[in-house]
């Protein structure tokens, strides 16, 4: 359902609490209790880490309910989970990373609490490395991590207005922009909210082409910022027809759409144009090209328990520098249904993780689309066996970057370098139901290169 890829090369990932037994023991005396039956304990994990090296799973202990929570990382590496069900309703939980063959695992942070209990929210991390966590069910405000003692929960009206009789609201899509205020998405419409007063300070034109958001979520990115990062586009794309999670419709035709605002322009409208296929619950990833990947998700039905059908196994990528019509590319497809309760993260290789799939109130492994255990990772283009004498390996990076400084890396690429070697940084965003928090792309302002040695350039 939920998952993070921390800086030591290892994926964190998480499920609901109070679900049944998994498949992954727990090592022994770590059992849980379910708070609703104190007599029954489950001795499964919930939670894994995935080592990257060597593809070995930990279990990891979680003692309250994460279902359809949400999750940040904080500047120091740590991952901060928020929300969720029952008893983990108003938590906040943490996991600091570590080496993988050294042991690290969650805490429930316990002398703090959410104002507001938060189920659907979203976090995003801000500037001076705290952390907004806004909205979810019933919960129309925002707070903050660390909290805010002065503010405590602060209403935000602009989520109540977009609710609809299914919601539609939950999720919202957040994206820092580089002025310092956040586009937020929910529905079909979007505001620039401005957290240090609590107030919209713009708002966007509506975006055609029904609701976007859980429960009738398609996905939304940040392009990459490049130049000199005073422009931020958004991209949202697909979802499902108004009415199908109401009628509980399993074949109405998902959105093809795709809206694209440049959101820091004085005067912003949506640009409209179509992926190759309809689709809902897709996740788009960013590439460290700046391309974006769409992948995961189905071509009918909406997000729920059962609910989605005919899987959409073509991944697309949307390449935002062609011109407007031959932005999507069909790519090869994959074989195993990522349907709802799916994710997918970029690694540190360069190759896209996929997991999950569980569209069913418990694990159900018998069934046209099961509880799926199986990971998988995809490999974008740049990374066929034809291109391995272009792409640079990097070798040489300073341990810190101070912000705006200028720094030095070392690169070796077999072939004679021609132009400008690009080094971008790539966030590690929190993936849960079909948006990844935090997502962010920022492309360098990089000199041509120098000779160093043979094959080797700084």
């Amino acid at each position: 359902m939920h998952t993070a890829v921390t800086r030591f090369n290892t994926v964190v990932l998480l499920d609901r609490t109070h679900i049944g037994p998994s498949r992954k023991l727990l090592p022994k005396d770590r059992c849980l209790v379910n708070p609703a039956n104190p007599h029954r304990k489950d001795c499964t994990a919930h939670s894994v880490l995935l080592d990257l090296q060597t593809n070995n799973i930990r279990p990891l202990t979680i003692l309250t309910d994460t279902w359809c929570s949400s999750g940040q990382f904080l500047p120091d590496g740590s991952l901060i989970q928020t929300g969720g069900d029952l008893d983990g309703f108003k938590k906040f939980r943490k996991f600091t990373p570590c080496e993988p063959d050294s042991f690290c695992d969650w805490e429930e942070v316990q002398d703090l609490e959410l104002y507001q209990g938060r189920w659907y929210a979203t976090n995003q991390i801000l500037p001076d490395g705290s952390i907004i966590i806004i909205g979810g069910k019933s919960a129309n405000s925002v707070e903050f991590f660390p909290p805010r003692t002065e503010i405590g929960a602060a209403n935000f009206p602009f989520l109540s207005e977009v609710e609809d009789n299914q919601m539609d609201n939950l999720y919202p899509y957040v994206h820092l922009l580089p002025n310092g205020e956040l586009f937020i998405f929910a529905n079909n419409k979007a505001v620039l909210y401005d957290y240090n007063t609590n107030s919209v300070t713009k708002t966007y034109p509506i975006l055609e082409g029904g609701p976007r958001n859980y429960p009738s979520a398609g996905s939304s990115v940040m392009l990459a910022l490049t130049g000199d990062y005073s422009s931020a586009t958004v991209v949202v794309c697909g979802g499902a027809e108004y009415g199908a999670y109401l009628q509980r419709t399993t074949d109405s035709p998902a959105h093809g759409s795709c809206g694209r605002i440049e959101a820091t322009r004085p005067d912003p409208g949506w640009e409209m144009e179509d992926m190759p296929f309809g689709r809902i619950m897709g996740d788009m990833v960013m590439l460290p090209t700046g391309d974006v990947l769409i992948i995961n998700g189905a071509q009918a039905g909406t997000q729920g328990f059962e609910l989605a059908s005919d899987p959409c196994l073509y991944p697309v990528l949307y390449r935002p520098d062609q011109p407007l019509g031959l932005r999507f590319m069909t790519l090869n497809p994959g074989t195993v249904p990522r349907m709802y309760h799916s994710t997918a993260n970029l690694l540190p290789d360069g190759r896209i993780l996929i997991a999950g799939s569980n569209p069913h109130y418990f694990y159900k492994f018998n069934a046209e689309f099961p509880t799926e255990l199986r990971i998988e990772a995809f490999s974008p283009e740049y990374l066929t066996g034809d291109k391995a004498n272009i792409r640079p390996s990097l070798v040489e990076l300073p341990e810190r970057v101070g912000y705006g400084e200028v720094f030095e890396a070392g690169v070796t690429v077999e072939l004679p370098v021609v132009g400008i070697v690009e080094i971008n940084f790539a966030s590690a965003p929190f993936a849960t139901h079909s948006f990844s928090q935090g997502q962010r792309l920022v492309k360098l302002l990089v000199e041509t290169p120098t000779v160093v040695a043979g094959g080797r350039y700084r």
